[in-house]
């Protein structure tokens, strides 16, 4: 499936949002300019009152425009996750599909074995085919297709990389506080990120652990790359901080939002043998505020 190229939509609202930002600030300094300038501080009423109508309209287009385009870019953001997410069910199912046409092939390599008593060579058989099966079986995790799909999909990336990337789930039930396309959106950016702390590392492993504890979803990420420096560790969650070159930086701003805006929270812990992100967020929704 061919993902849908909306940086136009976005580049577009983002110029809204500054064009109408400038408008009512320009709109805001005429009107002031007009109202108490040296040469109007004797304005009638009147005038007075069709100045502020003109700035009044002026500035309810401008922030009708800023909500429309602010909602356009949410949008833009949305149909990017849906569309990665689409993306990792079709991986998936072509790969179970796969694995289903092959299955009574496999069948017939086996039998063929036994009955050429090449018992070792049907042992050795079985068990690579085993492996094949658990890399599979484990991306079939949770309720969630678009999740297993994923896994799936990393899993088999990291293993091209030769990466061991394993996934564990503990306790979840089907009410999980995010949409499954957001907890995608997280999941890839935190398992890329892995991947590329694993670049230069032999033998790198990746840990990805989804759980229930304490009234807490929580994901937790780790790796056994190289250490994050500590003055580092606050840094790595701002818009646009990057090693990577130009464009990137904004994965883990945007896994840090998705968890903070839901009340939870997104940390790192890292040592020389092992980093790991943590983020968490209340099943329960928040309470409002007590009246006073």
């Amino acid at each position: 499936m061919k993902e849908p190229n909306t940086t136009p939509v976005k580049k577009a609202s983002v110029y809204v949002i500054i064009i109408n930002s400038l408008q009512i600030l320009c709109a805001a300094a005429a009107a002031a300019y007009i109202l108490f300038g040296p040469k109007n501080a004797d304005a009638e009423p009147v005038e007075i009152a069709a100045v502020l109508v003109l700035f009044a309209i002026v500035t309810l287009g401008a922030v009708l425009d800023i909500i429309e385009a602010a909602a356009t870019f949410r949008m833009h953001y949305t149909v990017q996750g849906l569309t990665q997410t689409v993306q990792y069910v079709e991986e998936l199912n072509k790969a179970l599909r796969a694995q289903r046409h092959d299955f009574r092939n496999h069948l017939q390599v086996i039998s063929g074995l036994v009955e050429l008593e090449e018992y070792d060579d049907a042992l050795k058989y079985i068990r690579d085919l085993n492996g094949d099966i658990r890399t599979m079986g484990q991306s079939l995790k949770t309720s969630s297709p678009a999740v297993n799909a994923l896994i799936m999909v990393k899993t088999e990336e990291a293993r091209q990389k030769n990466i061991l990337l394993k996934a564990d789930v503990i306790g979840l039930n089907n009410d999980m506080p995010l949409p499954e396309w957001e907890l995608c959106r997280v999941l890839s950016n935190l398992i890329d990120n892995a991947m590329d702390a694993l670049s230069h590392t032999r033998h790198g492993t990746i840990q990805v652990i989804m759980e229930e504890e304490n009234g807490q979803f929580k994901v937790t990420v780790g790796n056994n790359g190289p250490q994050i420096p500590k003055k580092m560790q606050d840094a790595i969650f701002e818009a646009g901080f990057s090693g990577k070159g130009k464009g990137r930086g904004m994965g883990l701003y945007i896994v840090r939002q998705v968890f903070t805006s839901r009340g939870g929270s997104l940390e790192v812990t890292s040592d020389e043998e092992w980093t790991s992100f943590h983020g968490s967020i209340p099943l329960e929704p928040l309470s409002p505020d007590p009246q006073p």
